[in-house]
């Protein structure tokens, strides 16, 4: 699913014009990103929680010359699935 596919089922779930429910996703989005980027964790009930964590340093490999890269720390965004969507099977 992309974007697009995003827009079409707000259209047919909201029966709004596409700019409007382009607005709102993409409003949606931008609203994310800000949490997440303050650092905020995201918590969307019966569907998952978006949060920052942090990320050692490590060793890595380069694919091509097999040469070993140090990976420096960093922040990265983790996605944990809520109970409803992990038992989906």
């Amino acid at each position: 699913m992309i974007k697009s596919d995003l827009i079409e089922k707000v259209m047919e779930t909201t029966d709004l014009p596409r700019p409007k429910a382009a607005e709102a996703v993409d409003a949606l989005f931008a609203g994310m990103k800000e949490a997440l980027l303050g650092g905020d964790r995201i918590e969307v009930r019966g569907f998952g929680v978006f949060q920052v964590k942090d990320r050692k340093r490590g060793v890595g490999r380069n694919p091509k010359t097999g040469e070993e890269v140090e990976i420096p720390p960093g922040k990265t965004i983790r996605f944990k699935p809520g109970k409803d969507l992990r038992n989906m099977s």
